[in-house]
């Protein structure tokens, strides 16, 4: 860019957006694939924008020439930080995954308080600050996100480095009586009150992060109702707001549409005996709610045994975690699940449950997605989901069934346009109303989906990165350059 002064985007994340891999000794580095990567690429994307990140490997100092060369291509800077083995298992394993992960999904049995984990989440914090300090410069915006980096404003503010900052959070924020459990909650909310903007997935999460600040920061005060309020504290103005994160709908209505997972969907369904199939795809984690959905499955069974053989549950476990023993602990007791529930109504040429326990390609989920005649997304807490979002938009027949959890994020927006909310703990429910669906009439059924399918399309990726950058420019959009980025039309036009 060549006006030193213009305004740059420079996101920063727990990870770089690439795939890394070690063949023979050396590493190679693919693009990533997820749907931030999709949204903010094109921002990013030949006009000086940065992204800075871990890279995934233990401090690795080896990464930095490919990862130069990969930024050559992409046309913006990928802005390493390297972390050793300890950074990793404190910072990471320990305070992002065993303290902030479980209580912020409302699980604080789960959670193990130990000191040594916070002072490794500030020092890496820290190491992120100094990385984002050294690469960007006062005119950039910096969009900071997710958990792993609530310190970051805080520590560049100590700095003295002034920029401008928002932040958004991926997961849900949890209610003051049980974000009060947390040892360092008065530090955590004092931190995310340095950045300018702080975003949520939901009005819910919105509220309940006002509510804990309300609670344990003296002389706050909020104006203004909808999505977006302003807090006035210590001289200065911080907005909050929700901004339900998305999927890019176009890319997976279109893979849906390819000759090749078509024929493949067509393949499940002989595989299946065109059975009907309802389908549970997840990352193997206590969140998800899996072994509560297996005993939802067993209950229909049992509650409605003229559907056994008719009916075929398919349930993709994308391995996550592994070396940590709560999910291997998770993955056993899943594995047993399924074990008991198809020896108690396997037929021949017939089993209730098909388990898969691996990372599906993009476009087999999506032939997944395509044969599916009901997905069951029944998270016990979740921000958003974005499963729920996907199987919309690969059902371009428009004839599947969304059963969809009551506190994941995705229920605020797909309930009222024809998601079937359950309540994941209410196994007796959840059956229930997966025999409802069974007879659900057609024309239903398809206008449900349609109802559901054009609420994706509306509010997309591009959406959603649109919203927030508009709220963190309010007025001044004209400090974003014009060519960067451009507000008024979707981004997929």
């Amino acid at each position: 860019m060549s006006n030193s002064c213009a305004t740059r985007l420079v996101v920063v994340s727990n990870r770089l957006p690439i795939s890394l891999s070690r063949q023979e000794g050396r590493w190679t580095v693919t693009a990533g694939s997820g749907g931030l990567v999709t949204a903010l690429a094109p921002v990013l994307m030949n006009r000086g924008g940065l992204w800075i990140g871990w890279a995934g490997a233990a401090a690795d100092a080896e990464l930095a020439p490919l990862l130069e060369d990969f930024s050559r291509d992409a046309g913006y800077d990928l802005r390493p930080v390297f972390l050793d083995e300890k950074d990793i298992a404190g910072y990471y394993h320990g305070f992002s995954n065993e303290i902030v992960w479980p209580l912020f999904h409302d699980l604080p049995s789960r959670c193990n308080f130990q000191p040594d984990y916070w002072r490794s989440y500030l020092d890496v914090n820290l190491r992120f600050a100094e990385a984002t300090a050294r690469h960007s410069r006062p005119s950039d915006y910096i969009w900071v996100h997710d958990y792993h980096l609530m310190h970051m404003a805080f520590v560049l503010r100590n700095m003295g480095v002034e920029r401008q900052c928002g932040f958004f959070l991926h997961i849900p924020f949890p209610p003051p009586d049980i974000f009060l459990k947390l040892p360092w909650r008065g530090k955590i909310i004092r931190a995310l009150l340095e950045y300018d903007l702080v975003g949520f997935q939901t009005l819910r999460d919105r509220r309940n992060f006002v509510a804990c600040m309300e609670a344990l920061v003296p002389g706050i005060r909020v104006a203004g109702r909808g999505n977006i309020v302003s807090i006035a504290w210590k001289n200065r103005q911080i907005r909050v707001g929700s901004f339900p994160i998305s999927i890019d709908f176009n890319s997976f209505a279109g893979l849906a549409t390819d000759r090749e997972v078509v024929r493949r969907a067509e393949e499940i369904r002989e595989a299946l005996r065109h059975r009907r199939i309802i389908l549970g795809v997840d990352r193997m984690d206590y969140t998800k709610g899996i072994p509560e959905r297996l005993r939802a499955i067993r209950q229909l069974f049992l509650s409605h045994p003229e559907l056994q053989e008719k009916m075929t549950f398919v349930q993709i476990a994308v391995p996550s975690r592994e070396e940590i023993p709560e999910y291997s602990a998770l993955k056993n007791e899943i594995e047993q699940l399924v074990g008991e529930i198809n020896g108690q109504f396997t037929r021949p040429g017939w089993s209730p449950i098909h388990y898969q326990y691996r990372n599906l390609p993009r476009s087999e989920l999506t032939a997944y997605y395509r044969a599916a005649d009901m997905a069951l997304v029944t998270p016990l807490r979740d921000g958003m989901n974005l499963v729920a979002k996907e199987y919309c938009a690969a059902n371009v027949m428009e004839s599947g069934v969304l059963f969809l959890s009551e506190f994941a994020g995705a229920a605020t927006q797909l309930q009222k346009v024809g998601a079937v909310l359950v309540n994941p703990y209410d196994v007796e429910g959840t059956a229930k109303a997966i025999r409802r669906a069974c007879f659900m009439d057609g024309r239903e059924r398809r206008a449900r989906m349609g109802r559901l399918r054009d609420s994706v399309r509306r509010n997309n990726i591009y959406w959603w990165v649109d919203s927030f950058l508009q709220a963190a420019f309010s007025r001044h959009l004209d400090d974003f350059p014009q060519e960067t980025v451009d507000f008024r039309k979707p981004a997929y036009e």
